[in-house]
């Protein structure tokens, strides 16, 4: 650990197609303590590549923190519960 850095752990939930999509219907991410964007933690995932780069664009999902939906520069903290959605297309 880091001084002056604390890394806590945001839980992260996926619904509807993304749970096929990536292959897992939830996880547990670390982020820093003072909290992080819920555009960083979707940068994040996405790094991972394949279906992640594709199925988690900004675009292509709604956000969720502890149950309410979010815009994207929402602060994740630790022991947040984050859902992501896929958004509905037509």
């Amino acid at each position: 650990m880091t001084a002056g850095r604390v890394i806590s752990v945001a839980r992260i939930l996926y619904f509807a197609s993304l749970v096929e999509a990536l292959g897992k219907s939830s996880e547990e991410v670390s982020v820093p303590s003072a909290g992080v964007p819920v555009k960083w933690l979707l940068a994040r995932l996405r790094a991972r590549g394949g279906p992640w780069s594709v199925h988690l664009r900004d675009d292509r999902v709604q956000v969720t923190i502890n149950k309410k939906f979010v815009e994207l520069d929402e602060t994740v903290t630790d022991s947040d519960d984050v859902a992501i959605v896929p958004t509905r297309r037509e």
